[in-house]
């Protein structure tokens, strides 16, 4: 029997398991802006963007101390946190080139554009605007039509002078 998810399905949150509750809390609440919305002692932290009950999840539950996992092991690629228009993504990458935190590369994808870079346990972050509908690529047959290419992060900062 075929199933489709429902077109208005989203994903509610992402729970990371971080070695440094209060590592993680300066980076995702200090640089990145996030909201602390409840501490679970010094264990777990619920954070996130406008008052919403928690976007993202951080626990030591089973990482307190821990390395990084490995890079070529199976698990979280990335989560991608979806900026409301072109000028936040500016925004924010001209506040983390201030702080001077690596980046681990830019793409334009036709339908978006996306900053990558990994939190301070190597969980890796996409930070993204999509493009309206109306303008995403397509293929020949009508298909969507996703690419990658450089992101222009020139053309992306002249969005803060607009």
């Amino acid at each position: 029997m075929s199933y489709t998810v429902p077109a208005q399905t989203r994903i509610g949150h992402v729970h990371l398991k971080v070695s440094d509750l209060q590592r993680s809390l300066d980076f995702y609440c200090g640089l990145l802006g996030f909201e602390l919305m409840m501490k679970y002692g010094d264990q777990a932290a619920f954070i996130s963007a406008g008052g919403y009950h928690h976007h993202i999840g951080l626990n030591t539950w089973h990482s307190k101390g821990m390395p990084p996992a490995p890079e070529n092991a199976a698990g979280l690629y990335h989560v991608a946190i979806l900026y409301p228009e072109r000028k936040d993504l500016a925004a924010i990458y001209k506040r983390l080139t201030d702080a001077n935190v690596t980046f681990t590369g830019f793409a334009d994808h036709g339908v978006s554009e996306a900053l990558y870079l990994n939190d301070p346990d190597g969980n890796g972050l996409e930070l993204y605007w999509d493009r309206p509908r109306e303008q995403w690529p397509q293929d020949e047959a009508g298909g969507l039509n996703m690419y990658t290419r450089r992101l222009n992060i020139t053309d992306l900062l002249q969005e803060l002078n607009r």
